[in-house]
């Protein structure tokens, strides 16, 4: 895979800054979160986490099932803080 193409879309992450994250020894999906970025656009990585637990899993050789899943944490879509303050006004 080419280093320019974008594997996270919503941060704008390419295979390039992966690669690098990998060859620097982080071997999970949270590890590569953390330093690139990937998977916490807006879309929570709905549409890269896939690319990226295939990508690792090829990198070291492994099963994708081999390879664990970021924490995903709530909320997951934004939230007017009068939501979670009790606000009743709309």
């Amino acid at each position: 895979m080419k280093d320019e193409i974008i594997i996270c879309r919503c941060e704008d992450v390419t295979w390039g800054e992966v690669r690098q994250a990998l060859e620097k020894g982080y071997t999970t999906l949270d590890e590569i979160k953390r330093v690139t970025r990937a998977g916490m656009g807006r879309c929570q990585g709905t549409t890269c986490r896939r690319i990226l637990l295939r990508e690792i899993a090829k990198y070291y050789n492994k099963k994708i099932e081999e390879i664990d899943i970021t924490t995903f944490r709530p909320p997951t879509k934004p939230v007017k803080l009068g939501t979670l303050a009790g606000d009743n006004d709309d």
